[in-house]
C-alpha cells in the first residue's frame, strides 16, 4: 500500500510531531512547521496525533496512488489536484489506485500537509521519524533525506471512511495581516523600555532568508542594551535580536543553543502562522501572558 513519488517537489519531507528530550545532546526537535494544520489533518482521518505525514513546501509534488486510500489535505492551498481536478485544503478525500495527486505552486500559504489513515511508514530514530536534513536524521530511511523521485510512501491497509472537513472557525486566512502574540522572556527586562515599545509598535517584513531553522525579519532595529550573552538553550519560537537589531524567529529545526539576547517567544500556534508567510509578508507583535497563550491554543482547536 503506497504512493509512488513521481516529482518530489522542493522540500517535501516526512514529519511527525518531532523528537522530545534530546536538545541537551544538540539534537533539535524537528516536526511540522505548521503544527495547527498538521494536527487537523490527523484529526480529519481519526489518526492519533503523532502519526507521520508529508509536509509539502512550495508544492511541485506529484504522487501516483498504487492502491485505494483515504487522505486529508490541510494547510496552504497549493492548487492540489486529483486527476487534474482541483481539491481544496482542509478536507479529506478518497483516492483510487491509479489516481494522480499533484500539488502545484502556492495560491495561499506556503506549506501543505498530506495525511493518510494510519499514517505513512518511516524509520524511527530517537523515537521519531521527523526529517531534519541538517542533522541527517528522520524521513523514510532515517537519514534525513527529503523525498526523491521513485520513493514510495508506504502505509497500512485501511477501511474507507466518510469524508470530513475542518470547521470554518479553525481554518486560518494565510493572506490576512499577521499579528502574533509574544510571551516575554526573562531577558526582556534587559531591553530598554523605549526599545520594547518600538518592537511592539513596528511592522516587520519577512525577508528571503527563511527556512526550517529560522525566519529573519527586517524593520525597525532593536537595541537590546546587551553586548551579548553566554550561549544558552533556546526554544522553538524564540525571538533573537542579534547585533544588527533585526529579529530572528527560531523555527522547528533551530539550533539548540544560542548567544543572542531574546525578547521572548512566539507560541507554537503563532510560529505556525508565520511559517505560512513568504518573503515580503508583514508581521506585527504584541505581548501576551502564558495563560493567554494557552487559551488561544485551546480556542483554535490544536490538541
Amino acid at each position: 500500500m503506497s504512493f509512488e513519488v513521481l516529482k518530489p517537489g522542493h522540500f517535501s519531507c516526512i514529519q511527525d510531531l518531532g523528537r522530545v528530550g534530546y536538545q541537551h545532546l544538540g539534537i533539535t526537535t524537528g516536526g511540522p512547521m505548521d503544527e495547527h494544520a498538521f494536527s487537523w489533518a490527523n484529526r480529519l482521518l481519526g489518526n492519533s496525533p503523532n502519526v507521520a505525514q508529508v509536509e509539502i513546501t512550495y508544492g511541485v509534488l506529484s504522487l501516483l496512488a498504487e492502491t485505494d486510500a483515504m487522505i486529508a489535505i490541510t494547510g496552504a492551498d497549493l492548487d492540489a489536484r486529483i486527476n487534474d481536478i482541483h481539491v481544496a485544503p482542509w478536507f479529506s478525500y478518497s483516492v483510487a489506485a491509479g489516481d494522480r495527486l499533484e500539488f502545484n505552486t502556492p495560491l495561499s500559504g506556503l506549506r501543505a500537509y498530506l495525511a493518510v489513515v494510519g499514517g505513512f511508514s518511516a524509520t524511527h530514530k530517537l523515537g521519531s521519524c521527523a526529517t531534519v536534513a541538517r542533522e541527517g536524521i528522520g524521513g523514510i530511511t532515517g537519514q534525513g533525506d527529503y523525498l526523491t523521485k521513485g520513493d514510495r510512501l508506504n502505509f497500512d491497509p485501511h477501511a474507507h471512511r466518510s469524508r470530513a472537513t475542518v470547521p470554518t472557525w479553525a481554518i486560518p486566512d494565510y493572506d490576512a495581516q499577521l499579528a502574533l502574540g509574544v510571551v516575554p522572556g526573562y531577558q526582556a527586562a534587559q531591553f530598554p523600555d523605549d526599545e520594547l515599545e518600538k518592537f511592539f509598535s513596528s511592522s516587520y517584513e519577512v525577508t528571503k532568508n527563511i527556512d526550517r531553522m529560522g525566519y529573519r525579519l527586517s524593520g525597525a532595529a532593536i537595541d537590546s542594551g546587551l553586548d551579548g550573552i553566554i550561549s544558552e538553550g533556546v526554544c522553538y519560537g524564540a525571538i533573537q535580536v542579534p547585533g544588527d537589531g533585526q529579529p530572528i524567529i527560531l523555527m522547528k529545526d533551530h539550533q539548540t543553543i544560542g548567544g543572542y539576547p531574546k525578547i521572548g517567544s512566539l507560541t507554537a500556534l503563532g510560529a505556525a502562522q508565520l511559517s505560512q508567510r513568504g518573503p515580503g509578508a508583514s508581521v506585527n507583535f504584541y505581548p501576551i501572558t502564558l495563560y493567554e497563550a494557552m487559551l488561544q491554543r485551546r480556542l483554535f482547536g490544536v490538541p
